[in-house]
This record gives structure tokens, sequence and C-alpha cells, in this order.
């Protein structure tokens, strides 16, 4: 087989590894993360044999590949971890069927194809007796889906080594086609900042009973009061500086009549707000916190009045916003006190990340390999494991150097997710450049 074959072959390999993570350990598959290691030292015995192992809680694992100076150490960042299987697929999700150019399976996009790719990029460079200018570590963790704890432990591992990387590059972002209406050309965005991810919970309590013999505001008919008013009031708009540069570097490339709006609302952070929050929803939270109404639990029966109703909130805080300011926001606009609301899980905005010569390195070995892109900042709704690097790290990027459609960015968590094998195979030559780039000497 030829090289590209090989690369091809283990990435496909690594693919078929269920390695689905859980919130019930019951349901965790601890046997597919320990066949997923064993895959990965077989396909990448030079990274296994010349880098410092780490391991990290169950399943994750930080490398350590010394360069020839520690003073300004890179951190390349992937999951191992894939979420569960829904909807009708064309091809077996954990077949790896190659078909017309297309590699189909769960984790193609996120993100085995990113850690498979960083790993052949340094196995290919430890072949050909590279040496980075710079200490390179690697971070894998394998809970990235479920928000847990190995990338903390991660961070943790690197500040008991005193390790205080230079920037940080984990998944995100793309080089986006058909990101914007108008906009023809690629977008190749880097995310500087993610949005915090919170959830709570509404409940209220009262006597239940018979269906028969309803009182006015019974639980279930308060909680729905409380959930259409925060429905009602979403919470003040703003436009973070990376949104800003995003729509900023787009606008000279968008056409038609988006075109000219774009570019004269970029001149003004007011009317671009106001042109986000009318473009739809998907821009709109561009621009604002979000509050989603994603589970409800009432009565056990039909014929039961509920005494207890809840509703689960999933937030997503936008950076210049808190968690205390949401929940502000949540209390004031309900307006009731039999309204309990619980935080269950609390994750404030991260820091927007510096575009100098970190950002700059990342922009211009995209340039080189992508000339058509546009690259840009930009602001990421997901939630990444990055997001835990920002203790050590003031730098924090989230950039996987594939090109992807609209519809392959709507397979991910969804169905058919998919890459092309050529968008792959770049993507191994973009880390291998952009590690050979790393430039020498301090700070």
């Amino acid at each position: 087989m030829t090289d590209q074959q090989d690369q091809l072959e283990a990435f496909r390999d690594l693919l078929r590894i269920p390695t689905v993570s859980s919130r019930e350990a019951g349901r965790w598959d601890d046997d597919a993360f320990a066949a997923f290691h064993d895959a990965l030292r077989r396909h990448f015995p030079l990274l296994h044999e010349r880098l410092e192992r780490i391991p990290i809680g169950t399943h994750a694992v930080l490398f350590h590949w010394r360069g020839a100076s520690a003073d300004r150490p890179v951190v390349l960042m992937a999951h191992i971890d894939v979420v569960p299987v829904e909807g009708d697929w064309r091809h077996p999700p954990f077949g790896a069927v190659v078909e017309d150019g297309v590699v189909w399976g769960r984790g193609t996009l996120d993100c085995k194809a990113s850690l498979t790719a960083i790993c052949q990029a340094v196995e290919d460079l430890l072949a050909g007796g590279h040496t980075p200018a710079q200490d390179v570590w690697l971070s894998f963790g394998c809970d990235e889906e479920i928000a847990g704890v190995t990338a903390a432990l991660a961070v943790d591992e690197l500040r008991k080594r005193d390790v205080r990387p230079w920037f940080v590059l984990d998944e995100g972002g793309a080089i986006a086609h058909e990101v914007l209406p108008g906009v023809q050309v690629p977008m190749a965005a880097i995310g500087v900042t993610e949005k915090g991810v919170a959830s709570i919970e509404l409940s209220v309590e009262g006597r239940g009973g018979h269906a028969s013999t309803p009182a006015p505001m019974g639980p279930t008919a308060r909680l729905a009061r409380a959930i259409t008013r925060l429905d009602r009031s979403p919470m003040r708009a703003t436009m973070p500086d990376a949104a800003v540069e995003f729509l900023r570097r787009a606008a000279p490339h968008a056409t038609g009549p988006v075109g000219v709006a774009l570019r004269v609302a970029v001149r003004s952070r007011p009317l671009l707000t106001r042109l986000l929050l009318a473009a739809g929803p998907e821009a709109a939270a561009m621009v604002r916190t979000t509050f989603a109404v994603t589970t409800l639990s009432g009565s056990p029966a039909l014929n039961v009045v509920a005494s207890n109703a809840t509703a689960g909130v999933n937030i997503r805080i936008l950076v210049g916003d808190t968690m205390a300011g949401a929940i502000a926001h949540v209390r004031r606009v309900i307006r009731d006190d039999k309204v309990r609301v619980t935080v269950v899980h609390d994750g404030e905005p991260s820091p927007e990340s510096p575009l100098d010569d970190a950002f700059e390195l990342i922009e211009a070995v995209t340039a080189e390999h992508f000339p058509r892109a546009v690259t840009t900042p930009y602001v990421m709704m997901a939630a990444t494991d990055a997001r835990r690097f920002t203790e050590i790290c003031e730098r924090v990027y989230r950039f996987t150097p594939f090109e992807m459609t609209k519809k392959q960015r709507e397979a991910i968590h969804s169905y058919d997710e998919h890459i092309t094998v050529g968008a792959y195979l770049a993507g191994i030559t973009w880390y291998r450049s952009l590690v050979e780039r790393l430039p020498a000497g301090p700070r």
C-alpha cells in the first residue's frame, strides 16, 4: 500500500472502535477504550516509543514530545470518545465504509479525524528525524462528550510539571463552506472563545390529586407560565469582539444584497447586532445568552394532577455575561417565588484569546494549505475540553483543519457523519506543517 493508503486504513481502524462515552457507569465500554489505545500503539509505534506517555484518569492520555526548547510549549488536543448512534444511517456508523472518496462513520468529524491526523503527523515527523523547536504535548481526553473530568486532570498534570503553554489547539471550527448567505469562499473559522454551558432545573410543588377536580394554577400550569415568560424575555444582545471580527473579515467576500447589508452593518456594532438578531436563531445565538427548555416531567398518569412538575433548561452563556447574571435574569422574568430554580451544572464562558503571534502562526499555516479560505476568529457555540486549559494558558484556540460543507456540519452529533478522504489527508499535512513551523527561542 502507499503511504496515503496506510494513513487512511489507520484512520478507518480507529473509527471502527465504538468508544461511546456515557454518564451511566454501567453503559461504559472499557474494553472499547482499551482496544482504541492498543490500535494507537499498533499504528503509531514511533510516537509511543519516543514520546513520554502519561495516563490520565480512566482512558485519557498525555504525550510529551521534547523539543529543542521548552520555553513555548504547545498543546494539541482531541478526544477519543464519541456520542451514541441515532437516526437512520446510510452506512453502518462504526463500519468506516469508504464510498466514492468519502469515509462514513461516527467520529469522522467529532473528532477522531483530528486525533488520528495529529498522531499521523507526529509519526511522520519522527520517522523523518524531526525535532520540534518547542516542546509539544498531545492531550487526548476520553469523556469530552459528557463534560467529564479528564481534561481538568490533564491541566492538573501540566500544572504540576510547571508547563505553561504558549498556545493550545483543540477541535472546533473548520474550513467551513456555506457559512453565510452570499459568501462563496470558505471561512477558516478559528474559535478564540466559547460560550459557557450551564444547566438549571425549574420545579414547582403542589398538592396534586385527582384530575377530575383540578385546582387553578397547579404545578404544571405554574411551570408552563414560567417557561413561557422565560421564552418571551431573552437576555440583552451584545456583540463580542470575535463575532465582529468574523463578520468584518467575511464582509468583503459577500455578494448581492447580503453583501451590501453586511458591509454597511460592520461599521456599527449596534446595527450589526440587530442584523444578526433578525437573521434567525443560529445567527442570534452569536450575540446573546440563550435558554433552551430541554426536559419536562410531571404527573406519572393521565388522570393524576402532578404534585411536582420540573423543566430542565440548558443555558449557553455569551462572552461578557455570567452565570450569576443568567440566573438573576431567570428569576426576574419568571416573577414567581413558587418556582424553584436549582443550578445543576455551572459553566462560565471562556475568555477571548488574543489575535497575536500564535494566532498568526495558525493563520499562516492555514493560508499555505487552504489559499481560498478566509481565516477568521469566531465565537464557538458548543463546549470543548479546551475551556479547561484557559486556567494555564491565555491562547486557547479551537480549529479543525478539515474542509466541511454545511451538510457535513449538520451531521455532527446526528446521523451520516462523514469526511472526504482528501480532506482527511490534507488535515494531516496541516498538522505536520504547524509543528514544523513552531518558532525557536524564548517567549
